[in-house]
Parts: C-alpha cells; structure tokens; sequence
C-alpha cells in the first residue's frame, strides 16, 4: 500500500469543491481505521457527529459498528472505514439543521476520489454498508433484501465485495438489541472475516506484492484475525 499516494489523496479531497456539500460541511470525512488492513467497509455518508469530528461511523451508528465488530473479534485497527459520500449532506428544517441522503450528483461529484482511495488501499474483502454504497460499487438498482450476504467478486476494487445492513437501518429497526438485521450484520462481519483468513491461506494476499497489508496488533485478550 503506497502510504504516501493516500495521504497525497487525503491532502486533496480535504481542499474539494466538486459540489455544493463543500459550502455546508464543517469537515471533510476522509476516512479512519487501518488502510493497509484486506477488509474495507464502506457506508454512505458522514452525519452530524461525523462532520464535527472528521471520522467516520462516531455517531449512533457507528458505535453499534463497533460493537458488532467487537462480537467478531474485530477492533478499528483492523479494518478501513469509508463512505461513498466524504461530506455531510444537510438541510434546515424548522430551523434545525438535519441529515438528508446524499442526491444523485453529489453522489457522482464524490465517486473518483472513493475510487481513488480503494485503488491505492487495494483491500481483499469489502463490506458495504446500506443501498447506496451497494449501488455505488457492486451494481445500480442493487436489492438488499435479496442480495444482502452474497458475494460479488467481478467488482474492479476487490477480489470480494459483500453488502449488508447498514448500523443506522439496524437501529430503525429494533434498536442495538437482537433484532433480525443486526444478527445478520453480525453474520456478514463474521463472513467477510473468514474470507480475510481464507484468502491469506491460500496466498491471495501475499500475491499482492507490496499492497500485502500487515498482520494488525492483537487487542487485548484477543486472537490476530488476520
């Protein structure tokens, strides 16, 4: 992994202007976490905690991803974290400033730099989090209740591409408990870990010549995943 190419990428995205976001954002939201790590996770968009902070998944949502991470023996250090979308998208209701999805051209405007930071990163495994990261790397009109879990592996950025539930839609749905979706999520996690270790085994990432991402520190009390 070309260390110097993705903070040059950084350094560039901080200063972008490709859309209308940049005149509301506080921050841009690069991204956090491991980037010589072989799983990348992908979601849509920063929020509000997010924008405040300039990481990604700080908010809710991201701390149930990092719970269910947890339950996979997995911390931040081992894995990448993104989104489709490196500025918070908003809008002033009731004189309150709120979370809006991304549009369409702002999604578009954000595109080359994700696919910048990935072709550097160059993962093994990447998990996308929610439709609009699905649709934006695995395939337009992509269908979760149906195509959630299931590997992709003709996608340009990884050897293996899977979505699941994103930890907000989780949250709207019962709540950081034992709701169906989040059982799932956790099974994804669990899916896209083994694959990590099954591709190393097999030498898939040793092939990757100088992108071969490093075995991560052991947290405390735990087994190296990768």
């Amino acid at each position: 992994m070309d260390t110097d190419a993705l903070e040059a990428l950084r350094a560039e995205c901080l200063q972008c202007a490709r859309c209308g976001l940049a005149k509301t954002r506080s921050r841009v939201v690069f991204a956090d976490g491991n980037p010589q790590a072989p799983l990348v996770i992908v979601g849509e968009g920063p929020g509000e905690e997010e924008d405040a902070t300039g990481v990604p998944f700080v908010g809710r949502a991201g701390k149930l991803l990092d719970r269910v991470l947890l339950e996979n023996a997995i911390t931040r250090r081992w894995v990448y974290i993104c989104n489709t979308v490196k500025c918070r998208a908003s809008l002033i209701e009731g004189g309150r400033v709120s979370n809006r999805a991304p549009t369409a051209e702002e999604t578009e405007a954000c595109r080359p730099w994700l696919e910048r930071q990935l072709q550097i990163v160059r993962p093994a495994v990447i998990l996308c989090l929610g439709a609009p990261a699905s649709n934006a790397l695995i395939h337009k009109g992509f269908r979760m209740t149906q195509e959630r879990g299931q590997w992709f592996t003709d996608i340009p950025y990884a050897p293996w591409v899977m979505a699941s539930w994103h930890p907000a839609y989780v949250l709207r749905q019962g709540g950081d408990t034992h709701s169906r979706p989040r059982a799932e999520l956790v099974a994804d996690i669990d899916r896209c870990r083994k694959k990590v270790i099954e591709v190393r085994q097999q030498g898939g990432l040793l092939a990757r010549g100088p992108a071969r991402p490093e075995a991560p520190p052991e947290p405390e009390g735990g087994e190296s995943l990768f």
